[in-house]
């Protein structure tokens, strides 16, 4: 029997510098480590797991409600309904997600974040405490390996602990973490240097995901190079040298959209060159690719311009968040 009957929890979304991709199977089992240079932002899901009156069933409410339900596997939500099959719970719940920007296509890890924050709810909601590297773990094994979905392990390891991570995929399947030290005023001017506008365009990343993991022989060598910029990266956050970002961010972006057809298009690389014309050093679009976020290093005193030149993208601002999925709130039983 737990022993609580509300639980909230918060959990950030991330953006991505430098070596996505290099986290997948197909890469780091074996032309391992992968290595990836990522940042959680202030921009969250929120999951909220509570006892359902009903005791024999399940409600369930994201972009649709799936209620009354007596039966596990007939959830349709997959994550919600294998997250509950792994910790043995079966009846008598109700989920409830909110999210504040678009939670599907936009490239900033969100399924990754909602499942994350979805099991540390439900271990807080039995009465039982979980390491971050506990959490990580399970969201990959529900994705990747119950799920069979295509991608990498950066979303779930970045969900799950928070701030500015290098992290190194290895063939063995172990994960390690090297997280930059960035004082608050660092972390604030960084922060001055990044532009991210929304292209209004949602995409699925799933045929993306294995058009890559299919043909990791065939770009290898953009690869190596996208995994030793991430080390490049790692080493000019760690001493604030900012000025150099913006240009392995667009090396980076160049190496990647190599990588399939489907990761870029006329009218994003039309928005891309109008940006880096007006005064962007360099960006990428985030997550996987074909939509969702442009993420852009700016100069301060050019960012006008940069929104000037591409006034039908809207700016998302943003913050450094530091910390990993977090309980919010918790209300125990009467």
């Amino acid at each position: 029997m737990n022993d609580f009957r509300l639980v909230i929890t918060k959990t950030p979304l991330r953006i991505t510098f430098t070596g996505g991709g290099t986290d997948i199977p197909s890469y780091y089992r074996k032309y391992g480590p992968g290595a990836v240079v990522s940042a959680t932002i202030n921009k969250y899901i929120y999951v909220t797991v509570a006892k359902n009156f009903y005791r024999d069933e399940i409600r369930v409410s994201y972009s649709k409600t799936e209620n009354a339900i007596k039966n596990v596997e007939d959830i349709q939500h997959p994550t919600v309904r294998e997250s509950l099959k792994l910790l043995d719970i079966r009846s008598g719940i109700q989920i409830i997600s909110i999210t504040e920007i678009p939670s599907r296509g936009t490239g900033l890890g969100s399924s990754s974040s909602f499942l994350v924050g979805l099991l540390n709810a439900l271990h807080a909601w039995r009465g039982e405490a979980v390491s971050p590297k506990q959490l990580a773990e399970e969201a990959v094994k529900i994705e990747r390996e119950i799920l069979k979905e295509p991608g990498g392990k950066q979303d779930q390891y970045m969900a799950a602990f928070g701030g500015i991570n290098l992290m190194e995929f290895f063939p063995d399947e172990s994960v390690s973490l090297r997280q930059t030290l960035l004082k608050l005023e660092e972390r604030r001017n960084l922060n001055d240097h990044l532009l991210m506008l929304y292209t209004g365009r949602e995409r699925d990343s799933t045929k993306i995901h294995m058009e890559q993991m299919n043909s990791v022989d065939d770009h290898i060598d953009n690869y190596n190079r996208m995994k030793e910029l991430a080390y490049r990266t790692y080493d000019i956050l760690s001493n604030s040298r900012w000025e150099d970002l913006g240009y392995l961010l667009d090396e980076n972006w160049s190496l990647k959209k190599e990588l399939s057809n489907g990761i870029s298009d006329d009218e994003i690389d039309k928005w891309y060159e109008k940006a880096k014309r007006a005064g962007a050093i360099g960006g990428k679009l985030m997550g996987a690719g074909g939509g969702g976020f442009l993420l852009f290093f700016v100069p301060p005193e050019k960012r006008m311009l940069v929104k000037k030149a591409i006034p039908e993208l809207q700016e998302e601002p943003f913050k450094f968040e530091p910390f990993g999925s977090r309980i919010l709130y918790m209300e125990g039983t009467v």
